[in-house]
């Protein structure tokens, strides 16, 4: 299917790795004129010198760190003006550490919300005056906004936020025609989740590879994601194919989230 994304200019933030990266080779193989950030210049270019190379598309990278606000609309002014404008914006960054509730203080909740909900904020409005009628927005969180996960406090708390935010600005941005959707990752094969896994492997006294083998054992579809499985789902969010999607949550996840709602 053609999605009709050629000649579309597109941010994606934190992309350097993981699903961020992902979307943006996806949208690169689109036809899209993409730019990607990362707090690191260098592992931000690496990545989209390797995506241009793949596919011969052009990507930009730069340096942003989206806990801080300005950078965020330092950033997205400057490409909007070289671009002429934006048609696509994927706010992302980086998850929280994980710990459970007990575990964390005061400081460790006040950089998680600058990190994850605040950002999310801070994109919707350094971005709405550079989107017209057909422009799009898609939010990246995680499953724990439908079932809390214990040692993803900081990043379950926030990341329910950057749901209802989704939500209210399909709202709120429907009559000038800019659609706003959510995207939820299950456990998809990425450096963040290997991660994530090694922390568990730890506390319980196991491997890494016996906590894998018991995360895929409760996804139906028995396995974890390929990021490609969710880039695919979030270039079709963002497409003209999806012109009459907003305010949806889609969840790339191999069934793994039972709930009906």
């Amino acid at each position: 299917m053609d999605l009709e994304l050629a000649g579309k200019h597109a941010l994606v933030a934190a992309a350097s790795r993981g699903l961020g990266a992902a979307i943006a080779l996806e949208l690169a193989r689109e036809g899209c004129v993409v730019e990607i950030s990362s707090r690191s210049h260098d592992r931000a270019a690496a990545t989209a010198d390797r995506i241009a190379a793949e596919t011969s598309g052009v990507v930009t990278a730069s340096e942003v760190d989206v806990s801080d606000g300005e950078a965020i609309r330092s950033w997205v002014d400057d490409a909007a003006e070289r671009f002429g404008g934006l048609d696509i914006v994927i706010p992302n960054a980086g998850g929280p550490p994980a710990a459970p509730f007990d575990e964390t203080d005061a400081s460790a909740w006040d950089s998680a919300y600058a990190l994850t909900l605040r950002s999310a904020m801070s994109f919707a409005s350094a971005s709405r005056p550079h989107l017209s009628r057909g422009g799009t927005m898609l939010y990246l969180t995680s499953s724990s906004v439908r079932a809390p996960i214990s040692a993803l406090s900081l990043s379950g708390v926030f990341r329910a936020g950057v749901s209802t935010l989704a939500k209210t600005l399909s709202i709120e941005w429907a009559a000038d025609g800019i659609r706003v959707n959510h995207l939820i990752p299950g456990r998809i094969a990425t450096e963040r989740v290997a991660e994530l896994d090694r922390h568990v492997a730890e506390r319980r006294s196991s491997t890494p590879a016996e906590i894998r083998a018991a995360g895929e054992r409760a996804i139906p579809l028995g396995r974890y994601g390929d990021p490609e499985e969710f880039a695919v789902a979030a270039a079709f969010l963002v497409s003209p194919k999806a012109s009459y999607i907003t305010g949806a949550t889609l969840q790339v996840d191999g069934g793994a989230i039972r709930s009906v709602s």
